[in-house]
């Protein structure tokens, strides 16, 4: 797998990990009085007061551990050689080089649909052909 798309993969895992982090902290937050004026809001005897206080922080640790492997895979990325200049210039050299392949397929695009045209047109004669003989006396 290229760097790129280990790159996308570790962001989504990011992103997954801080989605399912969020989602579990808000599901297991204790309840909290909103006003003095509100009654006191019921415990939650049945969860394991334990492994709801020790949850966050291990995902959490795999949180960091996500994004820690997020910038090693951006400081494994090659560096640019020549610079911004470079960067620039071979930019130009590949969007010229795009729109060269982009004119012939273009050209291609064109000589398929006028092919599939006379198909088309030699298909409809056939089929006029087939409706139009008579039977045998």
């Amino acid at each position: 797998m290229d760097i790129i798309s280990q790159l996308q993969e570790q962001a989504n895992t990011i992103a997954a990990l801080a989605f399912n982090t969020f989602g579990t902290l808000q599901r297991d937050a204790p309840p909290v009085r909103l006003s003095p004026n509100y009654p006191e809001p019921p415990a939650n005897p049945t969860e394991d007061a334990a492994n709801v206080a020790e949850q966050p922080k291990l995902m959490s640790a795999a949180l960091v551990k996500a994004a820690k492997q997020f910038d090693a895979l951006v400081a494994a990325l090659p560096l640019s050689e020549g610079g911004e200049d470079a960067q620039l210039k071979r930019i130009s050299e590949l969007q010229v080089e795009n729109d060269a392949v982009g004119q012939e397929l273009q050209r291609q695009l064109e000589a398929a649909e006028k092919e599939l045209k006379q198909v088309q047109e030699l298909f409809s004669q056939a089929a006029d052909n087939c409706l139009n003989l008579k039977k045998p006396d």
